[in-house]
């Protein structure tokens, strides 16, 4: 009889196993933000994480700058060290967690650098336009170990490419004015980031697979314009000032044709991609990240996604852990931010994230100026690729006068 029952209760309770976990899930998951803490200063900046969620960036420590390295999902902080020198940055990461960056020297000077896998080892960029004092900064790496940045070849900065590892490097020149700057690079090796004119404008760019041939963007009807990211489908983000004066954050299409104004939050200006630091504010879902007015003035952390908008520095958990200040830098293809804000009296480096079933509250919002009958189909082309990535999904920054 005590046989026949326990048989019984064992079948009961695989039933009711079965039962719930058939019952559609009613609660979904809410935003969520950690501190990632500091290497044993009072502050610490994140620039970028790869899709393990490891998160590089820098933290004041002992009087001086490090480059750090985390763990998957912005867990532990480890000291990438130097080359020589006092201080160190770490700008950008790639999948092999590769870390680049740039560090001083034991001479003083500051030189780009390249780690192995989860940030092993650091090594100098070898520079073959090297002459005297000069400097080299590296920006972004992608999976094949690609990194592009800025070095300054007789007194003046250019953009340039490595090969694969970081090893040779090409002056990727200019749009025919004196002076380039790279900011991103994909997994084609499509380098994007600013460079001047002949007339003295500066402009947008992105080149083609390995760094061949420079583009201009164009602009949303100013003058100016810079780009901080790209994505595998050669989608740029960026910042544009407009005919009327104000800088607005842009998208471009696959392959950086066309450029779509992504609106404010209320206010007149915003940004994709900040202008006191390198940013890498694109995913492969087409996502956004970047800072934008709200009517009041301020400027707010935002993601543009799901059709818009949303002001990040209002989130309640934001809100609730006494988070401000926020500036968002990069955004990896999971839904997890870094960046740095006001936290507990200090500057601390965090990572925001979100999932497929996290209910966007406030809900995005899109204000652009009225735009011309084919934006209009740019920006409807635009959303139907981010719908298309997002179901796929689911199923696994004023500078230069205008």
């Amino acid at each position: 009889m005590n046989t026949q029952f326990a048989n019984f209760k064992q079948i009961a309770i695989f039933v009711a196993g079965i039962y719930t976990a058939s019952i559609p899930a009613v609660a979904h998951a809410d935003w969520s933000i950690m501190g990632l803490g500091t290497m044993g200063g009072h502050s610490s900046y994140a620039y970028d994480i790869n899709d393990f969620g490891q998160v590089v960036g820098y933290s004041s420590l002992a009087g001086t700058t490090h480059a750090f390295i985390t763990g998957p999902n912005g867990i532990g902080m480890t000291d990438l060290g130097t080359l020589g020198g006092n201080s160190s940055y770490a700008y950008g990461i790639n999948d092999s967690g590769q870390v680049v960056g740039e560090s001083s020297t034991a001479e003083g000077f500051g030189r780009a650098f390249i780690t192995g896998p989860n940030g092993v080892g650091m090594t100098e960029l070898d520079n073959p336009f090297y002459v005297g004092l000069f400097y080299s900064d590296a920006r972004d790496v992608n999976d094949s170990g690609q990194v592009t940045g800025i070095i300054n070849i007789a007194g003046a900065d250019h953009a340039f490419i490595t090969g694969s590892n970081g090893v040779g490097m090409t002056d990727l020149g200019t749009l025919g004015g004196n002076s380039s700057y790279a900011y991103g690079i994909n997994d084609s090796g499509q380098v994007v980031g600013e460079s001047s004119t002949a007339e003295g404008f500066g402009r947008a760019f992105i080149t083609g697979p390995n760094g061949v041939g420079m583009t201009d963007v164009g602009t949303l009807g100013g003058r100016n314009s810079f780009a901080s990211g790209i994505n595998d489908s050669g989608q740029v983000v960026g910042t544009s000032f407009t005919a009327e004066g104000f800088s607005r954050a842009f998208i471009t299409g696959p392959n950086g044709v066309g450029m779509t104004d992504l609106g404010t939050l209320g206010g007149s200006s915003s940004q994709a991609g900040i202008f006191d630091g390198p940013t890498h504010g694109i995913n492969d879902l087409g996502e956004v990240v970047g800072l934008a007015a709200t009517a009041n003035g301020e400027y707010h952390a935002f993601i543009f996604s799901h059709g818009g908008i949303t002001d990040l520095s209002i989130l309640a958990p934001v809100v609730a852990a006494g988070w401000t200040d926020l500036v968002v830098r990069s955004i990896n293809n999971n839904g997890q931010m870094v960046g740095h804000g006001q936290h507990l009296g200090h500057t601390e480096a965090f990572l925001l994230s979100y999932t497929p079933d996290t209910i966007f509250d406030p809900q995005p919002i899109y204000i652009p100026p009225v735009p011309e009958p084919e934006a209009y189909l740019m920006l409807l082309a635009g959303l139907g690729l981010m719908g298309y990535l997002a179901r796929r999904r689911e199923e696994t920054f004023n500078g230069n006068q205008a």
